[in-house]
């Protein structure tokens, strides 16, 4: 019935929305996204990409001024995501050793009374394509009390000068999500967004010292930061 699945995206969305509105709270300086009015060409790994038959998608990028070391290994270092992505309960590596194609992970995130019973989003991540320093895709469900949604996820790493573009793109298919595709494409994008602003200021909090300038102090625009949201 049409009021079920609404409930059931309202439950599963909890947290990306959380996180979107944590996030834009406090959005560090090159965080603040602009819309383009074209969608830009979808981001690939190795030539694969998202799912293309998706309904529910969004890409973002954000610019980080930070060695692309720092970048890659916060994102590669699953078991500590907790410990930068609050929202983030649980992270273990299924696999040992770095993280390359055919890893897996697994990871939770709580998803309070809404008004469903407490439960929590068990999401397990397989690693399909990694280029070193350069992209990650991942694939997996995401399962929670009367909850499923499929992921893809492309991550692209970009040296620039004095830092690096992150892009990432996802699409996500599911009974629930398919339901109201512009409420979950609009959630998608709070959640992609934040965890973004979060990668940027963890990268930058531990970059080398470096001259204030006026993109760190917030002063200007910021022509890096850019999101492409299609439904």
């Amino acid at each position: 019935m049409p009021g079920t699945h609404r409930t059931h995206i309202r439950a599963l969305f909890t947290i990306p929305l959380a996180i979107g509105l944590l996030g834009t709270a406090a959005l560090p300086a090159g965080a603040a996204a602009s819309l383009s009015p074209r969608p830009a060409k979808s981001l690939t790994c190795r030539g694969a990409g998202v799912d293309p038959a998706a309904r529910v998608r969004h890409r973002a990028e954000i610019r980080i001024d930070a060695p692309l070391r720092t970048v890659w290994k916060l994102q590669t270092d699953v078991e500590r995501w907790p410990a930068w992505q609050a929202p983030v309960t649980t992270a273990e590596r299924l696999d040992r050793g770095p993280l390359r194609q055919g890893s897996a992970f697994r990871w939770t995130t709580p998803v309070p009374p809404n008004p469903t019973p407490a439960t929590s989003l068990e999401i397990t991540s397989t690693v399909e394509q990694l280029g070193y320093r350069s992209c990650i895709r991942w694939t997996g469900p995401a399962i929670g009390e009367g909850l499923h949604i499929d992921g893809v996820h492309v991550w692209n790493f970009t040296e620039i000068p004095g830092g690096v573009r992150v892009s990432t793109e996802e699409t996500h298919t599911g009974p629930q999500v398919d339901a109201d595709v512009p409420t979950a494409t609009a959630i998608l994008r709070q959640g992609l967004e934040a965890w973004l602003s979060d990668l940027k200021v963890t990268a930058e909090a531990r970059a080398p010292h470096r001259p204030l300038s006026s993109r760190s102090l917030g002063v200007g625009p910021a022509p890096d930061a850019r999101c492409d949201a299609a439904a």
